[in-house]
């Protein structure tokens, strides 16, 4: 009895000794890689460029015309954006040069006759909040906010005068997130800067020149 249970203890401390190494043989099944979910958080800068289109209507007792600007823009873009689950939420604001302009000769008063008057925009900003819905690196958003630019108006009269307006834009747009730090968006804006007045000393008679503008653009931000 003595020898049986000796002989147990004896194989049971070699299976004990050799275990280490039988599970040091047995594969093991590598860990799963863990991929962080993509983030739109943070501050970002960008660059921007598009096209617009416009409609600009000169009136006063005297002057009746319609002005139908159009022209580049290009400028820069600084921004910040907070996720809360599929939620970005973000403030935007961006300035741009531009070239829309436009002139008629069909109308009355000013805009009269082989010269006509004409409507120029050469810079236009905006500051605006974003709402978009993440689908992981695709952000479609809609955005809204004001809108500030300079309306210069040129009548027949052979003078101009330039006038600063803050109005209000609303749009809606689409970003990709494509490699690292790095998105690009298009993006549609409704601007519509107000009525900004030409004075009688340029115009004959104060007249209201309304503009509102189309832009469709493309831009490239990079997130830090």
């Amino acid at each position: 009895m003595k020898r049986f249970i000796l002989s147990a203890c004896a194989g049971v401390l070699a299976a004990t000794v050799a275990m280490p190494s039988f599970a040091a043989d047995i594969p093991r099944k590598a860990a799963p890689y863990y991929v962080a979910p993509f983030s739109w958080s943070g501050f970002y800068v960008g660059i921007n460029g598009g096209y617009g289109w416009a409609k600009s209507d000169w009136s006063s007792a005297v002057t009746a015309g319609s002005v139908d600007p159009k022209g580049w823009l290009i400028g820069g873009t600084i921004g910040y954006n907070l996720q809360t689950g599929v939620w970005v939420w973000g403030l935007e604001a961006d300035v741009d040069l531009s070239t829309v302009k436009g002139s008629t000769a069909g109308g009355t008063g000013v805009c009269a006759g082989p010269v006509g008057c004409e409507t120029r925009n050469r810079w236009l900003g905006t500051g605006r909040g974003r709402i978009g819905y993440s689908f992981d690196r695709f952000l479609p958003y809609l955005t809204g906010g004001v809108a500030f630019g300079d309306v210069k108006m040129s009548p027949n009269t052979g003078l101009s005068e330039t006038k600063t307006r803050l109005g209000w834009t609303v749009g809606a747009g689409l970003e990709y997130a494509f490699m690292g730090n790095w998105s690009a968006k298009i993006e549609y804006l409704y601007v519509d800067l107000g009525k900004a007045s030409c004075s009688a000393a340029a115009c004959g008679i104060s007249t209201d020149v309304t503009f509102k503008a189309n832009v469709a653009r493309l831009g490239v931000n990079y997130r830090f």
